[in-house]
This record gives C-alpha cells, sequence and structure tokens, in this order.
C-alpha cells in the first residue's frame, strides 16, 4: 500500500526547510481512509508536489519525498493523522506527468487509481500493486533512488524473527543497539533498515542497510578498519569470531563507533554483552542480555547465573574512586543485567522500542538472591527466580538510559585498552559483544545541556560502515 501527501507547489517550498531538518511529518487523513489496506504491502508514503492548474492543461506533480508510516493516531476529538517518520528528499526530480513521467508507463487502470488518490491538499492512499508498478518505474529510470528504496522498504517491512538460535540472538543485539544509539543520542533511523544476514553466525548489524545520506557510506579495506579502531585486529585462530563496525557522527563532531562482534557458531553462543564507553569520562557501563520466560516473565536463578555474577563483580573492579566532581556516580554499580522478554504474538516484526524487561544492578541482584522474596513458589523450595512478581522495584529502560546519558552511572578512570581486553575476554568466553565507543570534545556541561535537548529537532550526522571478517570465515 502506499499512501500519497499531495502539496502545492507554494506549500511544499514553504515547508522544505523543516521538512530537511525534522526529516519526519504528520498530517491530518480523512476518517474514512482505509488503513486496514496498510497490511497489503509497506506502508510507503509518496509526498507529491502540484504546480498551479493551468486552463487547459493536464495536472503537473513530482515526487519529492518519500517515506514511511510511523503510527496513525487522532488529532483534536475526532480528527485522524498519519506520522511519517523517516522522511527523507528524493535529491532527483521525478516528474510523474506528461510525457516524461512515471505515470505514463504504468497500466491506465493503476494510473486512474493514483489519480483519485492523490487529490491536492489531502491525504490518499493506493492499492500494492499500483505502489509495485512505481516501484520498478523508479528503479529503472532513476535507479540513483535504488539504495534510498532498499532503505525505506526495509523499515517498512522488516523480517520477522522466529525462535531460531540465530533470531534470538539477533534479536538481543538488536535490542543492544537501539540501547547504544538513545543513549549517545544518535537517531534510531541510523541503524534501523536490516534484512537477515546469509549466515546464522553473522553480527546482527551485518544486516543493516546504511542510510543512503551523500558522502556518508564509505567502505575500507579490513586491515585500516583494524588499524583506525585500535582493536579486534588481531583474534583466535581460526574462523570463530566474527566483526561488524558502523560509525556515525554528528554535526558537532561527536563520533559513535559501534562494534558488533559475535562468537561463532550461533548454536554454542552464551549470550549478549552491550558495553558502552564514554572516552572523554573514561568510563563504561556493562549490560549483560538474560532471557526471561515470555508469559511467567521470570527466570530461575541456576550456577551459571551466580558465576555471571561473580564475573561482573570482577568487571567492576576497573573502575577508580571518584577524583573530581564529575566523575561522581550514584551507586558503585557499573554492571547491569537486563531481564528481557519478547512477548510471543503473531507478529515478531523488530520495532524501534526497546524489548520489555528490567535492569538490574549486580548489587541489587544480591540482595534479591538473599531475601525470601526470590524464593521458588514450592513450600520448602531452595530455588531462586528473578522476575516481575519477585522484583518490587527495579529500573525500567527509559531510567536506565538518563542515568547513563547524564553520566550519573558506571565506571571511573577506565583505559580504553582495558575496555578492549574486556571485549577479547568476552568474545573469547563465548558471548556475542554489541560494544559503542563515543568520543567528543565537548564539555560537560555542554553534555549536560544536550542530553536535557528534548525537542524535535533531528542532528545531522555521517555513516561509516567498516566489516572485519577472519580468513575462510
Amino acid at each position: 500500500m502506499a499512501f500519497i501527501v499531495t502539496l502545492s507547489s507554494n506549500e511544499l517550498d514553504a515547508n522544505q526547510g523543516k521538512f530537511r531538518i525534522e526529516q519526519r511529518l504528520t498530517k491530518s487523513r480523512p476518517k474514512s481512509l482505509n488503513i486496514d489496506a496498510a497490511l497489503d504491502g509497506p506502508p510507503i508514503v509518496l509526498l507529491i508536489g502540484e504546480a498551479p492548474a493551468q486552463s487547459g492543461r493536464d495536472r503537473s506533480r513530482w515526487l519529492a519525498w518519500i517515506g514511511i508510516v510511523a503510527r496513525h493516531g487522532t488529532v483534536g476529538a475526532v480528527d485522524k493523522s498519519i506520522t511519517v517518520d523517516p522522511l527523507r528528499e528524493c535529491l532527483e526530480t521525478v516528474p510523474l506527468d506528461g510525457l516524461d513521467g512515471i505515470l505514463n508507463g504504468i497500466p491506465a487502470p493503476l494510473r486512474q487509481e493514483f489519480d483519485r488518490a492523490s487529490l491536492l491538499g489531502t491525504v490518499g492512499a493506493c492499492s500494492n500493486a499500483v505502489w509495485q508498478s512505481l516501484e520498478s518505474a523508479l528503479r529503472a529510470r532513476w535507479p540513483g533512488l535504488g539504495p534510498l528504496l532498499d532503505w525505506l522498504i526495509a523499515q517498512a517491512d522488516p523480517p520477522v524473527f522466529g525462535n531460531s538460535p540465530a533470531d534470538q540472538s539477533w534479536q538481543e543485539q538488536r535490542d543492544a543497539t537501539g540501547s547504544l544509539l538513545r543513549i549517545a543520542d544518535f537517531p534510531l533511523s541510523a541503524l534501523a533498515a536490516w534484512q537477515r544476514p546469509p549466515s546464522g553466525d553473522a553480527p546482527y548489524t551485518a544486516g543493516l542497510i546504511p542510510q543512503p545520506v551523500e558522502h556518508s557510506l564509505i567502505d575500507y579495506d579490513v586491515r585500516v578498519a583494524g588499524e583506525a579502531f585500535g582493536m579486534f585486529s588481531e583474534w583466535q585462530q581460526g574462523n570463530t569470531v566474527r566483526c561488524d563496525i558502523h560509525v556515525l557522527q554528528d554535526a558537532s563532531g561527536r563520533r559513535l563507533e559501534v562494534v558488533n562482534v559475535n562468537a561463532t557458531p550461533v548454536e554454542s553462543r552464551l549470550g549478549t554483552d552491550m558495553l558502552y564507553y564514554h572516552e572523554p569520562t573514561k568510563s563504561f557501563v556493562f549490560v549483560q542480555y538474560k532471557r526471561i520466560d515470555p508469559d511467567t516473565r521470570s527466570i530461575y536463578v541456576d550456577a551459571r547465573l551466580r558465576s555471571q555474577l561473580d564475573r561482573l563483580e570482577e568487571t567492576a573492579k576497573l573502575s577508580s574512586p571518584p577524583a573530581q566532581p564529575s566523575e561522581w556516580r550514584l551507586g558503585n554499580d557499573p554492571c547491569f543485567v537486563k531481564l528481557a522478554y519478547w512477548p510471543q504474538s503473531a507478529d515478531r516484526r523488530p520495532t524501534q522500542g526497546l524489548a520489555p524487561g528490567m535492569y538490574l544492578p549486580v548489587s541489587y541482584i544480591r540482595l534479591l538472591l538473599d531475601d525470601d522474596c526470590t524464593r521458588g513458589k514450592r513450600a520448602g523450595s531452595t530455588a531462586r527466580m528473578l522476575g516481575y512478581d519477585q522484583v518490587e522495584r527495579h529500573l525500567t529502560g527509559t531510567q536506565f538510559i538518563d542515568l547513563v546519558k547524564h553520566g550519573l552511572t558506571g565506571t571511573v578512570g577506565t583505559t580504553r585498552e582495558q575496555l578492549h581486553a574486556l571485549v577479547k575476554q568476552r568474545v573469547n568466553a563465548g558471548h556475542s559483544v554489541v560494544l559503542a565507543t563515543e568520543s567528543s570534545e565537548e564539555s560537560v556541561r555542554a553534555r549536560q545541556a544536550r542530553t536535557r535537548d528534548r525537542g524535535a529537532k533531528r542532528r545531522t550526522y555521517l555513516h561509516r560502515t567498516y566489516k572485519q571478517n577472519p580468513p575462510n570465515s
């Protein structure tokens, strides 16, 4: 299905600057519009401009922007709306009408359906058959739009995750990637478009489709990538590790290196770790994922989990005592466990939201395991459980992210070399690791001001991709 938003040339010109900054659009739509048909194909949005009507001449329209429907909503008491996010400019003149227009090349019934759905000043919708004809014409005549279409469609119609070990591992890595972007205050659209990698052993980010921003995608030789990051240039022998690296940079020069490393094969993988390292303050936060039952929303505490807590406590010892106000933290817990679950439903398509779950500092888990609240339900049981029925208080995703963004939790005085050693240790132990390293020249005050900025303005960023695989992988 394709939604069509038709604006006059004057209205389009008046809003171009706003669209380029916000890269989103909310527009009221007729209540009678049948959005149930949106299930028929990806919910693509075509924003077209139309020149003033002239007597005796056909309509003159052009495709100006393309996006996808993020959500449907209500404006005021009864009016309905659609929110288009992301919304991207075509950057090429794509005429719709006339001998050179793409509508001239599609069957007459489909062209007539498009015309009925593109009334000036309104939101209309046409069938997936119309969209498929338009898409084919766009790819054939304007191949430069192909990467943009691939990027949008991957978000509009993402793959459905199943119960395979690879899919479950990718779910966790996806959640970690989204969390890191939120912490570092980069747009989620930067790493939102995804297709399933050919191998289940590959990192989640190996399936990302980079946003086709001008000058944004630069491919580097694998040896250059290893030297550039000073990390992962030497692995254990064989083909047991795969690495994928993405680099984001905003207009102010802040740089985020997102590294996704998988210990393979996936069947023997032990889980996912997330690390965020803020280089200016030499501070990192560590999150270990534990999947809980989506129905009971709990997990039994076994010897393996207890040994993992021991290792997290050892990791916390990398922190030093604070020596200045900016190094003060709310506590001595840089390591957390996220008890996460993915609800079982007919539609398991990934969303940009975080997986539901609770973030628990390690010291808090120790207290819980010594308290009667975590005892098994059976009388006299010595088993311990962690979950929503046992834990009365926990950090939500929003609370956790805010603490990290403001530098209120994490290690103090941890070097990049210590971080690299930790990551290699986790990978060699059989874990997947999603690591983001943020570097910038901003002051503590500037960081606080940025994290408090809740405006809708989108920050400009560049996106680079590096991939590293060992020989014979």
